[in-house]
């Protein structure tokens, strides 16, 4: 089966893609070529004069990303890059049949292996939302950069720029910098223009970067040797733990840029680019593995709480059809009794000559036919109405944190977020824990709902807990969405009806159902932005002294 998150990430990406991919070809093309140039530029760190080859060049990752995502009418676009930056770059330029058929190795190099990659039948992602997308684009960048080095240094022997003997260290070099800057430029610059909501400030992040510049104050402000890069490993890791694939591929690019910062500063030390950058690949690499096996196995808990969810709802309305069964089962009987004895007691008063002590004796029979009907409701409502058995001292913030869990594939695929403001201490609550769960669950989702159908950008939950001392807690549960339908707040009682295309309209009625049957009670208030709702529920305290 399909993995859920995936395609709900693609189809998001799909929408992301659809408005940048109108705009016109050549003005992604310009964008391209100036990047191309500013990127070059950075990269011109111990080149290899005049052939300008560095162990590290983000070009090629970048022409990548442009024809993955834009299409083949971007390829055009790969041939005059290299010729531009050369031509921006190079203080000392080659001759131009050189340049020429650089550029022309260069283009038809990496334009071959994007339209590999493009290909239906290699069923490639852009987004890179599988472990087997991001194996892909190793591999393909791999044999593609190893294709352009060895075209490209062959190109320049035989334009007489390079002597034969170097030829060994110039594809080594010339591959290691093209395959760095695939790694580690191209799977950064995927999840940034297909998820633009990937890369979100926090304070871990803040510290994860803190520790990456700390590593790399060690590697070259103490070692003068490439011994202590193994340091960048934590960092890196930690990310890849932490954040999963998108936050250690803003690692890897952080590093990289560190790298080349540190040996900007440090030219005159002992410090060997092409060193550490063979050790950077290898960090990448192992980086974005790890972090793409941690996202991957995120997906997979999420399709696995999917798959719980649909059973529970399938059980449920298993439940519901045997309830319907019995209900109908239980009262056939008796009302169509009480219809035959009504129907004798009009015979009987249509023929005008009828006994009336039967026709009393009959109306009594239908009567009790009617009650008996009426005592089988009241013994099915007892049977399925809350009941207080399973009550017991619990914390709201132990409620507050599975339901969100439980809420969280629906939270993931909306890209909702969720803040939390519960007090420090707050008492223990008696509660039917499930209920109360139950009652939190229905009222996020509605907001989930809203936030979804509306298409509200930036969707968030905030749920906090109040208390103030006394015998009770209240719970808020507040959205950004667009908020309750005009005149529903002013209505004292909760419609039971439903404002969504397939709801039942049951939701809010049952949520206040199980907070009355606890003695709290629920109410809904208006929102600067959004919906508000409240419910309260009673302290340990109350419970166990009332």
């Amino acid at each position: 089966m399909a993995d859920v998150g995936a395609v709900s990430e693609q189809r998001s990406a799909a929408i992301t893609l659809h408005r940048v991919y109108a705009l016109p070809g050549i003005a992604i093309g310009l964008v391209y070529l100036a990047a191309y140039v500013l990127l070059d530029r950075v990269s011109l760190v111990h080149a290899s004069t005049p052939l300008g080859i560095t162990p590290w060049n983000p070009g090629a990752g970048l022409g990548l990303v442009m024809v993955l995502l834009f299409g083949r009418r971007t390829i055009p676009y790969l041939f005059p890059a290299p010729l531009l930056a050369d031509l921006v770059n190079l203080q000392t330029l080659l001759p131009w049949s050189a340049e020429l058929l650089g550029a022309a190795v260069i283009g038809a190099g990496y334009a071959a292996a994007s339209l590999l990659l493009l290909r239906p039948n290699v069923r490639f992602d852009p987004a890179l939302s599988s472990l087997r997308d991001l194996v892909i684009l190793i591999i393909a960048a791999l044999i593609s950069a190893a294709i352009v080095a060895c075209g490209y240094v062959g190109a320049m022997i035989a334009a007489g720029v390079l002597p034969l003997k170097e030829i060994g260290a110039a594809i080594l070099r010339y591959w290691v910098g093209d395959l760095i800057g695939i790694v580690v430029i191209t799977p950064f610059a995927l999840i940034a223009l297909t998820r633009p909501r990937a890369f979100r400030p926090s304070i871990e992040t803040a510290l994860q970067v803190a520790a990456i510049i700390t590593a790399l104050v060690l590697v070259f402000g103490i070692s003068q040797e490439e011994r202590l890069f193994y340091v960048l490993f934590l960092p890196i890791i930690w990310m890849a733990l932490r954040a999963g694939f998108e936050g250690v591929s803003l690692g890897v690019l952080i590093t990289q840029f560190g790298l080349i910062v540190g040996v900007a500063l440090f030219r005159g030390e002992s410090h060997d680019l092409m060193a550490f950058q063979v050790l950077m690949l290898i960090l990448a690499v192992t980086g974005l593995l790890a972090g793409e096996l941690v996202s991957e196995r995120r997906r997979v808990e999420s399709q696995l709480r999917l798959h719980r969810d649909a059973l529970g709802r399938l059980s449920r309305l298993g439940n519901a059809g045997e309830l319907a069964a019995a209900i109908a089962h239980e009262i056939n009987q008796p009302l169509a009794a009480a219809g035959t004895y009504t129907r004798l007691v009009k015979d009987a008063l249509q023929e005008g000559d009828s006994d009336p002590a039967m026709v009393v004796e009959t109306a009594e029979k239908a009567a009790a036919q009617v009650e008996r009907a009426a005592e089988v409701v009241r013994r099915l409502r007892a049977l399925v109405r809350l009941d207080r058995s399973a009550r017991a001292a619990c914390s709201v913030e132990r409620i507050v944190k599975e339901t969100i869990a439980l809420c969280q594939p629906n939270l993931d695929r909306g890209q909702i977020a969720v803040r939390c403001s519960l007090p420090a201490n707050l008492p223990l609550v008696m509660v039917d824990m499930l209920q109360i769960e139950q009652t939190l669950l229905n009222l996020m989702r509605n907001s989930i709902d809203a936030i979804t159908e509306a298409q509200q950008a930036d969707g968030t939950i905030s749920i906090a807990a109040v208390y103030d001392e006394g015998d009770s807690i209240e719970i808020q549960v507040a959205d950004n969405g667009p908020g309750f339908p005009p005149g529903f707040l002013d209505n004292p009682f909760l419609p039971f009806s439903s404002e969504k295309a397939q709801g039942l309209g049951v939701g809010l009625p049952l949520c206040r159902s199980i907070v009355e049957a606890h003695g709290g009670r629920l109410w809904l208030t208006r929102n600067v932005t959004g919906a508000l709702v409240h419910f309260t529920i009673p302290v340990a305290q109350e419970m166990e002294h009332g």
